[in-house]
């Protein structure tokens, strides 16, 4: 998987859609000052005004919200548990390491709820996936940071088992699979974003092992309030550029045949 981690890296950088506006935007600026004006005039109306308009219109929550909505949130049913998976991506693992204290970001639900099925389900094997998203990077990051925030949220770091070499969806799928080799018929939870169930279902499927979405970290506050604009365009854009990564993810993963369904549903 080196080659499509590397290409999907250094292709999604280009491709961000706040860098890929400020990008236009530059290039409208320097033809302008060569003296070509209708493709410099063309560049920077798309560049300006697709910043506008990701920047504080709602159109981010409206691209959000089916993800979000695929999967339901996850009901106790009185029924075992065997294990719970946790994914990385809530870790900020440069100041973690660095500081030795916890680092949480903006997805930090995800440990909370991990540590709440851990107490709900006693006797279910714990496992944290994740590597480093870097370029570069081969150290276990996510894996060593999260066990400093695991204990500040109850959770045992001895009774978990970590997985540290996975770099993208896929890789935690495969990776875990492999290293627990989960019985036929067992119950598995995941637990990640709800905008990234989707795809980390469809995963977990591609590699043979059903799991039972747990979605945390919602970014919407449900289909029925997505009108409402952002205040800062920096919010805005990140979001654009959330969903963004999560629909191209959807389909890359589908044409490469890391998931089975263009759009996994429950």
């Amino acid at each position: 998987m080196d080659d499509f981690f590397t290409l999907s890296k250094i292709l999604w950088t280009l491709a961000v859609p706040s860098n890929l506006l400020i990008l236009l935007s530059a290039i409208g600026f320097v033809m302008l000052l060569v003296g070509v004006w209708r493709p410099a005039i063309l560049a920077l109306a798309l560049g300006i005004g697709g910043q506008v308009v990701a920047g504080f219109s709602p159109l981010a929550h409206y691209l959000v919200s089916p993800l979000e909505e695929r999967f339901p949130p996850f009901k106790p049913d009185g029924q075992p548990v065997d294990g719970i998976i946790l994914l990385g991506g809530s870790e900020v693992p440069d100041i973690a390491l660095s500081r030795n204290v916890p680092a949480v970001n903006d997805a930090g639900e995800r440990v909370i709820v991990f540590s709440a099925l851990s107490r709900a389900y006693p006797a279910a094997q714990l496992v944290f996936s994740g590597g480093s998203a870097d370029l570069g990077e081969t150290a276990p990051m996510e894996a060593r940071a999260i066990r400093e925030a695991f204990k500040d949220v109850g959770v045992d770091p001895d009774r978990v088992l970590y997985e540290g070499r996975s770099r993208n969806t896929a890789e935690n799928a495969a990776f875990v699979r492999a290293m627990i080799e989960p019985k036929p018929g067992a119950r598995w939870l995941l637990v990640t974003s709800a905008f990234h169930m989707p795809r980390a279902v469809g995963a977990f499927r591609a590699v043979g092992f059903p799991v039972i979405a747990n979605p945390v970290d919602y970014r919407t506050i449900g289909p029925d309030g997505l009108a409402a604009p952002f205040l800062r365009a920096a919010e805005g854009l990140d979001l654009t550029d959330l969903a963004a990564k999560e629909w191209v993810g959807l389909g890359v993963y589908y044409m490469t045949g890391r998931t089975n369904a263009l759009f996994p549903a429950p």
